[in-house]
């Protein structure tokens, strides 16, 4: 199982890559706005609505007030909502580029999928090419028999 989860993450990193910057974005263009728009509506009985679209028409303005010792904490606690919603969707990225099965993504004939298993009889200099990198030793004595699977094409 942990060799799929390091297969996944690996595959993963422009997922990570996209929503670290959708992170930083959204919390500058969306989450400070929202949070002084709301704490306004707290402090004043403004109209929502009204309220909203001032902090986002003075984007700047509404980044600066966000960091401020008023706003600080209600503009943690946003952009931690923020980055739950961002994580979950990381996870279901991730749960979607697990492996089917276990020799995904492996050539078909390259051997690689040998690891450990190799037979004792087999060398990896010289001899008939079984794979890239097994061949069958022609000064070997006893069984050397091979058994080929699959199909042998001629054109």
């Amino acid at each position: 199982m942990g060799n799929k989860i390091s297969y996944a993450l690996k595959k993963c990193k422009s997922i990570f890559i996209i929503i670290l910057v959708l992170w930083i974005l959204l919390t500058f263009i969306v989450s400070a706005p929202m949070t002084v728009a709301f704490i306004e509506k707290q402090k004043t009985s403004g109209d929502f609505v009204e309220l909203v679209i001032q902090s986002f028409s003075n984007m700047s303005g509404s980044i600066g007030k966000a960091f401020s010792s008023d706003y600080i904490s209600a503009f943690i606690k946003t952009d931690l909502f923020l980055l739950i919603i961002l994580s979950f969707f990381g996870i279901v990225g991730i749960l979607k580029t697990l492996p089917k099965h276990e020799y995904q993504d492996i050539e078909h004939g390259s051997s690689d999928w040998a690891n450990g298993e190799e037979y004792s009889v087999l060398s990896k200099n010289k001899g008939i090419l079984l794979a890239e990198k097994h061949y069958l030793p022609v000064d070997k004595r006893g069984n050397t028999n091979v058994l080929v699977v699959g199909r042998f094409r001629f054109w």
